[in-house]
């Protein structure tokens, strides 16, 4: 099997995986990275939802070799030591999980709304894809509306 050079969390890493294995195998079995879910598969929930190149995707649908050479960012790269990023912080002060499976890729891709939009609309969050199966959508949106204001 071929290898894989990238950095995962600041890390440079190298998988020995065939060049269709799903990033989200990669990092949760070959790299021990269980932030991102399984949920579904195929890009339909997001709860695997993390940052490549600093832009949101979903690692069950991305081959492993589509991210050779490129940084990889899970929600255990988010926080700066011991400092929480401003959503996470958010997320707290707000409530948001329930159950919290979600919660690490609705959070991931919060995040990646925010670096695009500075004060994004009740639409804008709206339009965040992830599922959330307890519905916590109000409180989702209201912790991203913190979370811009703390930014």
């Amino acid at each position: 099997m071929p290898n894989y050079t990238f950095t995962v969390n600041g890390k440079t890493v190298t998988v020995d995986a065939p060049a269709d294995l799903p990033m989200l195998w990669a990092l949760r079995d070959k790299l021990g990275v269980r932030g991102p879910k399984y949920g579904c598969g195929i890009n339909v929930c997001k709860a695997c939802t993390s940052h490549l190149d600093g832009e949101a995707f979903n690692p069950c649908v991305t081959p492993v070799s589509d991210c050779s050479g490129k940084e990889v960012t899970t929600i255990e790269g988010l926080a700066d030591g011991d400092d929480l990023h401003p959503v996470q912080e958010a997320w707290l002060e707000q409530d948001v999980a329930q159950c919290g499976y979600c919660q690490p890729g609705q959070i991931m891709a919060a995040v990646a709304l925010l670096k695009k939009t500075k004060n994004p609309t009740d639409a804008e969050i709206d339009a965040i894809q992830n599922v959330c199966r307890c519905g916590t959508y109000f409180r989702i949106r209201e912790a991203i509306k913190s979370a811009a204001a703390k930014m």
